[in-house]
């Protein structure tokens, strides 16, 4: 089976999509500093595996660390998860951001070049587009950000395009996420946010299991059919699937290809309250507030590139999203 160096592979979307490559026949190989996940996730994907996963307590950052990986691998891809992740605090600490997430893409970038690597699936994100692109995002939209963390991914995916360029038989996908939510549906592993949650969903599943007293929703005058933000969700199951499936297409094409991965279908916050109470049976008491500074009113996918490219397709819906996320948040109280 192949090896897959998965970097960040203990987080949220890694840990996923180390589930979804073990069960399409990979061997992945994580690399994490534990610095926005838990060690422990790494015994519950084992229980989802079955297969013991290797893994390194490691900052992608460290040139010497990274090296002894690749050293004792012979890879044949790897998927770039590992950087910080929120976007408040991008806005408040830009310098951090941008020195942590695109060393950690250099860093990677010079080991695969030292250990002749050629396959890189590349975590990026919807932020790269501008919020005036019309909607829905179509990969050859404009882009440009409107905070730190997008402009890091938007960089990234340059660094990487210009390597692709640089270096023969390379291959990059640049996966743009829209809006991944749910938990794998064993309830092991899910959504674990540190704090109070940025995300809709973790903040609903906490307010359902009585952690925190109501839901907060941020404006109900906007241009959409019931006044909230719409956003593309799509089940984390789903979007760990299409890694799978880039593997094989970066196995057959080179240069660098962008790729949405989304629904192609948009929900408002009401919409996502609504489908969690009959999802769950539980009731979700909620206020209207004020606007957050930079919402924008709708923005979802154009995923037909991804079924083109990909063979990919979303398959879960929004009432899964909810029920396996709260079944993660029961197991979470256990």
């Amino acid at each position: 089976m192949p090896n897959i160096l998965v970097t960040g592979g203990a987080g949220y979307i890694g840990s996923h999509t180390v589930a979804a490559l073990s069960a399409a026949g990979y061997s992945p190989v994580i690399v994490d500093n534990f610095s926005n996940s838990q060690e422990s996730v790494i015994t519950r994907l084992e229980k989802i595996t079955g297969a013991q996963i290797p893994f390194y307590n490691a900052d992608v950052r460290d040139g010497a660390a990274l090296d002894a990986v690749f050293s004792q691998y012979s890879f044949a891809a790897a998927i770039h998860f590992a950087g910080l992740k929120a976007v408040g605090e991008s806005v408040a600490e830009p310098l951090r951001y941008y020195e942590h997430n695109l060393a950690a893409t250099m860093s990677l970038l010079a080991a695969m070049q030292k250990h002749g690597v050629k396959s890189l699936i590349f975590s990026s994100s919807a932020t790269v587009y501008r919020e005036d692109d019309p909607v829905p995002y179509v990969e050859s939209g404009e882009l440009g950000c409107s905070n730190p963390y997008g402009w890091t991914k938007l960089f990234s995916e340059q660094i990487i395009r210009d390597v692709a360029a640089a270096t023969p038989g390379f291959s990059a996908v640049l996966l743009r996420y829209f809006n991944p939510i749910g938990a794998h549906s064993s309830g092991l592993i899910g959504e674990e946010p540190q704090g109070v949650p940025n995300n809709l969903l973790p903040y609903v599943t906490q307010v359902a299991a009585g952690i925190r007293p109501q839901l907060s929703v941020f404006g109900n005058d906007y241009p959409t059919p019931d006044g909230t933000c719409i956003r593309d969700y799509i089940h984390v199951s789903d979007l760990a699937r299409a890694h799978a499936l880039a593997l094989g297409f970066a196995e057959k094409n080179t240069g660098a290809t962008a790729i949405n991965i989304g629904t192609g279908r948009g929900y408002s916050v009401l919409e996502v309250v609504a489908a969690f109470e009959r999802a769950t049976g539980v009731s979700l008491p909620y206020r209207v507030t004020a606007r957050r500074p930079g919402d924008i009113p709708e923005y979802f996918a154009n995923p037909e590139l991804a079924r083109e490219k990909l063979g990919f397709a979303a398959e879960l819906g929004i009432e899964e999203m909810c029920r396996d996320a709260w079944r993660f948040e029961q197991g979470r109280k256990d």
